[in-house]
């Protein structure tokens, strides 16, 4: 049955370091809607994953954090079996997708969301349109059904009033809105969201924080958010993970990472400008560079 978002914005969201070291593993496997297991993955001769163990827990948001180049979108890349491991297994409500057909694999698909980067709205689509794209796709509802999911799903967002508008005349906050529309359109269980602050203003930043919490409680979602902006999915994330190096380098709530004894971790989360992670990318000796004979 469709699922209707009623708006009631949450309070913020605040965690203590009381929980600090509780581990994702230790809670019931049954609770893990996506669950990554020691993946290892390699582009050409770079090796992208190195053991990498996520665990994503039902009904909540997950933040995947981590310096960039680190494999964050590639990750969710494999949630949607877009690529596969060299080795390892990705589990998706308790389904190893790698031993799925095609047809099965689609069908799981149905059952997700994603809210792209850029939005990737259809440029010669109305708003509405857009919306109504994986209803008409997926689904042979009458056009008065559809009609009614794709007004309410804006009215979520926002943006019921630019239903009619064209992708080309509305600011990059608001098509992200509409990009979260289309990726709730077909009540998914599972919602991944790549970098969805990026390029926002700090209205519409706030407005997008709030929606993820949102359409997370209120629709009963398990949300992943891959993000730079630690500040941001720090005030909505229950849950968050640290990628380096293939691995994972820290994992737990928001503020207990701050004050995590891996300064890797620390250096991350405080956006310090050298530390672990160099500023200057390696190089010969400067002054014999300088005075070396061309």
């Amino acid at each position: 049955m469709l699922r209707a978002i009623i708006w009631a914005p949450p309070g913020p969201r605040y965690m203590d370091g009381a929980d600090k070291g509780m581990s994702v593993a230790s809670e019931s496997a049954k609770d893990a809607i996506v669950d990554i297991r020691n993946v290892h993955f390699s582009r050409g001769t770079r090796p992208i994953f190195a053991g990498l163990n996520v665990s994503v827990r039902r009904g909540k948001v997950t933040a995947i954090m981590g310096p960039s180049g680190t494999g964050k979108t590639t990750m969710l890349r494999m949630i949607t079996r877009q690529l596969v491991p060299s080795s390892g297994a990705v589990i998706v409500d308790g389904q190893d997708i790698g031993e799925l057909n095609n047809r099965d694999m689609y069908a799981l698909r149905r059952r997700m969301g994603m809210l792209f980067q850029n939005g990737a709205l259809l440029t010669d689509y109305s708003v509405f349109e857009n919306v109504a794209f994986p209803l008409r796709e997926h689904t042979k509802l009458p056009g008065e059904l559809i009609r009614h999911i794709v007004l309410t799903k804006l009215h979520a967002v926002g943006l019921r009033g630019a239903a009619d508008l064209m992708p080309s005349e509305l600011s990059g906050g608001m098509a992200r809105r509409v990009a979260l529309a289309r990726a709730i359109v077909m009540d998914p269980d599972l919602l991944l969201y790549d970098e969805p602050f990026a390029g926002l203003d700090p209205i519409s930043m706030g407005v997008v924080m709030r929606l993820i919490r949102v359409t997370n409680d209120v629709l009963g979602l398990t949300s992943i958010v891959v993000s730079h902006d630690v500040h941001e999915i720090s005030n909505v994330a229950d849950y968050c993970y640290v990628i380096s190096e293939g691995r994972v380098v820290g994992e737990g709530k928001p503020k207990a990472l701050l004050d995590s004894q891996s300064e890797l971790v620390r250096q991350f989360m405080r956006g310090d400008a050298d530390g672990p992670v160099p500023f200057h990318y390696p190089a010969p000796d400067y002054r014999s560079q300088l005075f070396e004979e061309g």
